[in-house]
């Protein structure tokens, strides 16, 4: 059953981060486009503080500032920083709380960029980084060393959509002093409050449901004051810059967010529950269904589910029975990202080092649009038809 977003959050979308008042009664913020931000005297340009005044375009304009005043406010943060996209999200939010000679803890189940990073990136730089088992829970405690600095975390998973215990591993991970990081792009400001959770440090890609209309690439991060300086500057040494026409369309997505959640929501419960009765799917890996393994920790956890899951086919179907299925669709398109109004449909192949995943069947990642659900069944009705006769 789909879980309603509360009334009091519907309001933060629309309010948040604005202020007619000082802009001419102009309803949006505007956009700010600048480089350069001009002191009046030598006491301002000396007493400049990055961290909250207008100093220079790269640290951040007014546009920039109402969109994560606007977010940090949903998902009941006190700060935000938004970069210029989900994966330099993560890369300023690894990089900032760990050093040579630290040690990282993260989901087997993680989005494959964030594990690239830390493999090929931060491992040039003495950062070592273990997988873990997403679902150990507070069995985590084991794992963690006395160089730990972060524990980072994913629910549920990239592609195989496990469910984890945040609670449980944050309480492990706070008692050792490691923080913990949580990519919450598929729970949303709306339906997964992190801090609630012991999450240290919210990770966006803005780029799926906050802009929500596939036109803008963007990060955001969310944090508590304690934790927010030493995550500015990991952000301000590291480059990082959101545009300011990105940060415009993000607030403007963000305003329709719950009208276009509770859309993606509902649609994506009709069609996953369509395709648990189908022969050709032997399982729906989507939190929201009774059938999920992590079902119960989700009805606990988060507040709605977004339009995004896998299914796991009868079989491995080779490239020629997938292409017959996939090349003809009418409304589902083949395309990386997802959060905006159309449906998409990929193959994925899930990377995995710490636990070992063999569904003994091709995976394929949903991600369920604005269209209507019976529209979006007939085709994925016909594409079975065609994977069948190949």
């Amino acid at each position: 059953m789909a879980k309603k977003i509360s009334r009091n959050d519907e309001t933060k979308l629309v309010s948040g981060g604005r202020n007619p008042k000082e802009n001419h009664g102009i309803v949006n913020p505007p956009v700010y486009h600048a480089s350069t931000v001009i002191s009046s005297t030598l006491k301002s340009w000396r007493n400049r503080d990055p961290m909250n005044d207008i100093v220079y375009g790269r640290v951040g304009t007014p546009t920039q500032r109402a969109l994560e005043e606007a977010v940090a406010l949903v998902e009941e943060g006190d700060r935000a920083i938004t970069t210029a996209s989900g994966l330099g999200a993560i890369t300023v939010a690894l990089t900032s709380f760990t050093k040579s000679g630290d040690h990282i803890l993260m989901t087997d189940s993680a989005y494959f960029p964030a594990r690239n990073f830390c493999n090929n990136v931060l491992a040039k730089y003495g950062v070592e980084t273990s997988f873990y088992d997403p679902q150990i829970g507070a069995g985590i405690a084991d794992l963690i060393q006395d160089n730990t600095t972060i524990v980072y975390t994913e629910t549920p998973g990239s592609l195989t959509f496990e469910m984890q215990d945040i609670p449980a591993i944050a309480n492990a991970a706070h008692e050792r002093g490691a923080v913990v990081l949580h990519d919450n792009t598929w729970g949303t400001p709306l339906f997964y409050k992190s801090f609630q959770m012991g999450i240290d440090v919210s990770i966006h890609a803005a780029t799926k449901y906050i802009v929500g209309h596939s036109d803008a690439m963007l990060g955001v991060l969310v944090t508590k004051e304690k934790h927010f300086e030493t995550l500015f500057k990991g952000f301000r040494y590291s480059g990082q810059h959101a545009a300011p026409d990105d940060c415009y369309l993000a607030l403007r997505g963000l305003r329709t967010m719950s009208v276009r959640l509770n859309q993606h929501q509902e649609n994506a419960i009709i069609v996953a529950n369509w395709l648990e009765s189908r022969p050709e799917v032997k399982q729906v890996l989507y939190p929201a269904l009774e059938s999920h393994p992590g079902h119960e920790l989700w009805k606990r956890d988060f507040l709605g589910a977004s339009g995004l899951f896998s299914i796991i086919l009868d079989k491995h179907y080779d490239d020629i029975a997938l292409g017959s299925m996939l090349d003809h669709m009418d409304l589902f398109a083949m395309g990386a990202s997802w959060g905006g109004y159309e449906s998409l449909i990929l193959p994925g192949s899930p990377p995995r080092t710490a636990t070992s995943w063999d569904p003994q069947g091709t995976l394929l990642r949903l991600h369920i649009g604005l269209e209507n659900s019976d529209d979006l069944i007939t085709d994925l009705d016909k594409s079975f038809t065609r994977l069948k006769t190949k």
